[in-house]
């Protein structure tokens, strides 16, 4: 596994690679923290990774073009695929994912498999929302959250 740090509009995001695919991004304190079992190295990928979310911050980018693999549960990558699909610059419901993964019920499953979103922006759980458009829950926080959604413009623009 390979992993690598960057400065961002949003703070310190480390970006972790593992056999060809983009496993994790986390949301660090400093660039000293992440994890302690990995290779600290810039590779081919993790850098597209970063300039990709550069573009993305800048206005230039709203889909990714990377090869992604999250570790989860079978319900966990059906929720992320459902999160993949929410277009650019619109938000869905905790509900709305729950019914999209055919489990019109489990919207707090779905929560729980936001929170537990390994790949946060490239998976973009910022793009749920609560029932009456309200920003819940967030890895990052919610100060990122509204971040985010402010720099997609999607804040009151429930679809």
């Amino acid at each position: 596994m390979f992993y690598y740090s960057y400065e961002t509009p949003i703070g310190i995001l480390g970006i972790e690679e593992h056999e060809g695919f983009i496993t994790r991004l986390d949301f660090l304190k400093d660039k000293n923290e992440g994890p302690a079992q990995k290779t600290i190295t810039e590779t081919p990928l993790i850098k597209k990774a970063y300039e990709q979310l550069t573009e993305y911050f800048q206005g230039k980018r709203r889909v990714f073009e990377l090869p992604l693999k999250p570790m989860g549960t079978d319900f966990q990558k059906k929720v992320w695929e459902a999160l993949i699909a929410i277009d650019y610059g619109k938000t869905k419901t905790y509900k709305a994912i729950a019914e999209r993964v055919e489990s019109p019920k489990a919207f707090r499953a779905v929560g729980g498999a936001c929170n537990k979103n390994p790949i946060a922006i490239f998976i973009p759980c910022h793009r749920v929302v609560g029932t009456n458009g309200s920003l819940v829950g967030f890895a990052g926080g919610l100060s990122i959250k509204d971040f985010l959604l402010k720099l997609e413009d999607t804040q009151n623009h429930l679809f």
